[in-house]
């Protein structure tokens, strides 16, 4: 019992239970509302795993999910709540919009300014909290929801400005197209490029039909550096020590306030980074009129604490969040379940994640209840 107590109240273990509990939760739902489970779950995982095209697409949906939910991951380890990344990544595609709009440059110097506008507009958002927070003690969850709110409102004036409305739509114009990153965007777009692919259905589900770009590939290499940022350097230790203990980590000679400043730059610039991705590697590489929010940076919240705050860990969960969105489609096509069911599921799983401390105390519990009974 005790050597099964141990692996069960391992991290990766509780992770697993806390999402094999939603699905079962999420069953008895379909169930009640009239679905049969099984089926529905199978279409959902069909919709995911049916062929290359369904993977790629979810790898798609899942990139930002990814980056954003390192960010608040980022801030979660420095102990702050970044409520803010779906302001800072609202920010971040308003400002590489304007710059790929405006700027028609060479590649080379075309998506650097484009990505860079993106971090410094999530940077310069998160900022704002930090400073707040640093200089007057104000909560960051109070001056995050107002940002929030303030970057929703400035997205739909930028699309309403006339250099940038595209007429007869709800947005702006694409980006120039020297500044996409779609994986051989510009020779696909070419006949002999379209010829090759069709050659190879593999290379026509997963390039030709896809928007496949190198978002996923920045989104590992980011989380390896912000790992590494947190872990291994005085920095991230300076960080750490603050969100562990503000008082402690003062006493010890850490400027507290330069470091909650800092925690949230770095935050909002990776929120920021994701969105430069997201417009550069996706259609229609622009933003649009937006009558709420399109939840991208609140999804990462849940991203972040699926994966318990681990820049490496928000990968995998940043896919199993992307899957779920993508399979769900399929599950209302399908089945004709409605779509609020696939966000019972996403939201059931984070209710049993945020329990999971819970599993320990009941294992050891019932362990020395074992215990004192054999005596």
């Amino acid at each position: 019992m005790n050597r099964a107590a141990k692996i069960l109240k391992k991290p990766f273990m509780m992770t697993l239970i806390a999402i094999f509990c939603g699905f079962v939760v999420a069953g008895l739902i379909l169930v009640a509302a009239g679905y049969p489970p099984v089926h529905s779950m199978a279409v959902l995982l069909q919709g995911v795993f049916s062929g290359p095209k369904h993977i790629s697409n979810v790898i798609i949906k899942s990139t930002p999910l990814i980056i954003a939910g390192i960010g608040v991951a980022f801030a979660f380890q420095t102990g702050l709540f970044n409520i803010g990344a779906e302001g800072q990544y609202i920010m971040g595609c308003i400002a590489s919009t304007v710059t790929g709009i405006l700027l028609d440059l060479p590649p080379v110097i075309e998506i650097p300014l484009i990505i860079a506008a993106g971090i410094l507009a999530g940077a310069l958002f998160g900022g704002i909290v930090g400073f707040l927070k640093a200089k007057f003690g104000i909560h960051e969850v109070l001056t995050s929801i107002m940002l929030n709110w303030i970057a929703l409102y400035l997205q739909n004036y930028i699309c309403d400005l006339k250099r940038f409305h595209k007429p007869e739509t709800m947005g702006t114009y694409p980006i120039n197209k020297s500044g996409y990153t779609m994986v051989l965007g510009s020779w696909k777009a070419t006949t002999e490029g379209k010829e090759r692919l069709l050659s190879s259905r593999f290379l026509t589900d997963t390039l030709l039909k896809t928007d496949v770009n190198v978002g996923i590939i920045a989104a590992v290499i980011l989380a390896v550096v912000i790992s590494f940022l947190l872990n291994r350097t005085t920095k991230g230790f300076e960080l750490r020590a603050v969100g562990a203990n503000r008082d402690a980590a003062e006493f010890s000679g850490i400027n507290v306030s330069r470091n909650i400043l800092h925690s949230m730059i770095i935050s909002g610039g990776i929120c920021g980074l994701a969105a430069a991705l997201y417009i550069t590697g996706n259609s229609p590489h622009g933003i649009t009129t937006l009558a709420a929010f399109e939840n991208t940076g609140f999804n990462a919240l849940g991203v972040c604490l699926i994966a318990s705050s681990s820049p490496v860990g928000c990968i995998f969960a940043g896919l199993l969040f992307g899957g779920l969105l993508y399979g769900g489609q399929s599950m209302q096509y399908v089945v004709h379940a409605p779509s609020e069911i696939i966000n019972i599921v996403i939201g059931v799983i984070i209710f049993f994640v945020a329990l999971v401390h819970i599993i320990p105390m009941i294992l050891t519990r019932y362990a020395k209840g074992g215990r004192k009974h054999a005596e």
